[in-house]
């Protein structure tokens, strides 16, 4: 038996939530699509939207580790939506927090930590308002809000991410220096030293690799992608791939194994994979179908068999066989996701936890 089949058993016999699936944001309603996903065969019919409609288009989206809760962060007010999840769909959407530390309507990034006991946001700084939201998380939904962090930026944030140990939190940032991190255990510690040399300009995407010994972030202009060692800190900077991204880069992705990092950005050929061993090796050559326009995402699942990029252009998702390069193109989902123009198009792509 597959391995896929024996997890439907599985949810049919109510275990654990089961049909691996992937999670699209988009910018037409209802902003998020979510499709059942078999390696080898690709997308199953679309599950139903959400009955709780979200106020704006999608930015990001964050599964939790158990696969039974689903976040999205959109544009719009109250930018912050979880959502009960399991085999069958969508389930009942959590009551919104008591407290939120923004006003605006952006919300940018989103993260459940690796044990699934917090939930942490980013969000546009006016007025006032604070750069993180972060949340104890059960399956009560939220808990009492964080405290902030006693430095933390001042213009907006664009992605967050807990470091696989749960040891830290990172954020990315429009304004310099574009990425920073604190220790996290149950709220935030002193911020670490900012890496030098740092980031050229607007920071987009933002990762740790599978064990949290380097940390990425992808910015507007060259060299497009930055990559630090970490270990309690930013080391030196490892030097650029030697074929950069065509473009500014928008998100990045780390394979399931460290062993690839996947690059979506503005240019043709629009997604960039490189070997990753302490460095960055030769970019793997493109797929013989290229993705239709700007690319804004990527994801591998979590085998690593299959690479996901979210793209500005009808079908908005591309979806690929993954080893040691592309393979032929999976054929698009009978529905695609909605969007209204082609400024954003698919913005995010998620697969759900193996």
């Amino acid at each position: 038996m597959d391995p896929n089949s024996l997890k439907a058993l599985q949810g049919a016999a109510g275990g654990e939530p089961v049909q691996p699936v992937i999670a699209v944001a988009h910018d037409g309603s209802p902003y998020i699509s979510v499709y059942p996903w078999t390696s080898g065969t690709g997308f199953g019919t679309k599950y139903s939207d959400p009955t709780h409609t979200p106020p704006g288009l999608g930015q990001a989206i964050s599964f939790s580790p158990d696969g039974k809760a689903l976040a999205l962060v959109t544009s719009g007010t109250f930018g912050i939506q979880v959502w009960s999840w399991s085999s069958s769909g969508f389930g009942t959407k959590y009551s919104d927090p008591a407290t939120l530390n923004y006003t605006s309507t952006g919300v940018f990034g989103v993260d459940f930590s690796p044990d699934g006991a917090d939930l942490a946001c980013v969000h546009y700084c006016g007025g006032g308002d604070s750069f993180f939201s972060v949340w104890p998380w059960s399956s009560s939904g939220f808990g009492t809000i964080y405290s902030d962090p006693t430095s933390t930026f001042v213009n907006y944030g664009v992605k967050v991410q807990f470091s696989p140990d749960g040891t830290a939190i990172a954020a990315s940032e429009a304004a310099s220096p574009y990425i920073g991190v604190w220790p996290w255990s149950s709220g935030f510690g002193t911020k670490y030293a900012n890496p030098s040399p740092g980031v050229n300009g607007y920071g987009d995407g933002m990762s740790w690799n599978h064990d949290g010994t380097a940390i990425a972030v992808t910015e507007r202009t060259s060299p497009y992608v930055t990559v630090w060692p970490w270990s309690s800190g930013f080391g030196t900077k490892y030097s650029d791939p030697s074929t950069l991204p065509a473009g500014a880069a928008y998100s990045l992705k780390w394979s399931p194994d460290g062993t690839d990092v996947a690059v979506p950005h503005a240019g043709s050929p629009y997604i960039s994979v490189y070997p990753w061993s302490s460095g960055f090796g030769t970019k793997y050559a493109n797929p013989s179908t290229l993705p239709t326009g700007q690319g804004n995402s990527a994801s591998f699942s979590p085998d690593g068999a299959d690479l996901a990029v979210a793209h500005r252009v009808s079908p908005y998702i591309s979806v690929y066989p993954w080893s040691s390069g592309f393979g032929t193109k999976y054929a698009n989902p009978s529905t695609l996701p909605h969007s209204t123009s082609t400024t954003y198009g698919g913005i995010y792509v998620a697969f759900s936890p193996a």
